[in-house]
């Protein structure tokens, strides 16, 4: 089916459409399985193939999320005939944790999350590959997308980037965030019964509809919500200071070497953003030769979980950049 006559979910009959086309969908179209990164982590995986699927799109998520969390896109893109591939990041959704608290957001470096990214291409993407290899990307996962290319540039055709985590909110100079994450690590080094958290941060709680800062959609944040309650094992807290540091050595590394990103580019920036810090992503995205950016009027952080009016435009904007690499 063309994106021209493919018919999304409405906030209205989305939960209804749950329950009736994509819970069957997911039992019986897609394959899910783990394999063992580094660190002997364990890392999961699904993926779905169409019959004759035209191309294929690999998700890199953000911080928090798990597969779970992309049913509806997962859905959307199989039924425009696209094979789809993502793996949840280590440390988060049904992937191992590497810290005694399930709920606290670590890594030790981007590299590992890459790492996992080039095991899971070459051994289980790129052999059931169907056509173009493209990558979608949100928020942590377009860092993590970004530095893939540039570890392995020859491998997608096309990316796209939703609100990509290329600088954060606040926006602080860089020597004081340094300090601030010296300062947090030295404190849970020495205080007894510390959290491991950041400074503020703590387990994973459930923000009320009315003072979220992810979505518009309620329809949409009340499924997200309920999913995280019902599996219990994929909620994430607050992150640390070494996902912190991680994150920043990350953003530094893809801001130095945007200009290598030549393959055609599509972001995608909440205009509302209170996440990512917008003026330092468009800054990145300048320097890249071959890319667009789009700033969606009105739309929070997760614009692939927005109200209808933002999610289902930007939705078709997607599948059209991926279509015409396969034109």
């Amino acid at each position: 089916m063309s994106e021209s006559n493919y018919t999304y979910f409405t906030e209205a009959n989305l939960k209804q459409g749950f329950a009736e086309r994509v819970a069957p969908f997911w039992q019986q179209q897609v394959t899910q399985g783990q394999f063992v990164g580094r660190g002997d982590v364990l890392v999961h995986y699904a993926f779905c193939i169409p019959e004759a699927a035209r191309a294929t799109v690999v998700i890199s998520s953000g911080r928090i999320e798990s597969l779970l969390k992309y049913q509806e896109v997962i859905y959307d893109l199989f039924h425009q005939g696209f094979a789809v591939f993502i793996l949840d990041h280590r440390g988060q959704g049904l992937s191992g944790r590497m810290r005694d608290n399930p709920h606290l957001g670590f890594v030790n470096h981007f590299d590992e999350y890459v790492a996992d990214m080039a095991h899971f291409l070459n051994q289980v993407v790129l052999p059931n590959q169907k056509g173009q290899l493209n990558l979608l990307c949100h928020s942590m996962g377009s860092a993590i997308g970004a530095l893939t290319i540039l570890a392995m540039p020859d491998v997608f055709s096309r990316v796209v980037f939703c609100a990509p985590m290329f600088g954060i909110r606040p926006a602080l100079p860089a020597w004081l965030a340094a300090l601030l994450i010296t300062l947090n690590r030295i404190y849970n080094a020495v205080i007894p019964g510390a959290s491991g958290y950041f400074f503020g941060q703590r387990n994973y709680h459930e923000e009320p509809f009315s003072t979220n800062r992810l979505t518009g959609s309620e329809p949409r944040y009340t499924l997200f919500r309920e999913l995280y309650s019902q599996q219990p094992e994929i909620q994430l807290g607050g992150v640390t200071p070494e996902w912190l540091a991680a994150a920043s050595a990350a953003m530094w590394h893809i801001e130095q070497h945007a200009a290598e990103l030549t393959l055609p580019v599509k972001v995608f920036s909440a205009q509302q953003d209170e996440v990512v810090d917008n003026r330092k992503q468009q800054y990145v995205v300048s320097n890249m030769p071959n890319a667009s950016w789009e700033s969606v009027a009105g739309a929070r952080h997760e614009i692939l979980i927005e109200q209808d009016a933002i999610r289902m435009p930007v939705m078709r904007k997607i599948v059209t950049f991926f279509n015409s690499a396969t034109a």
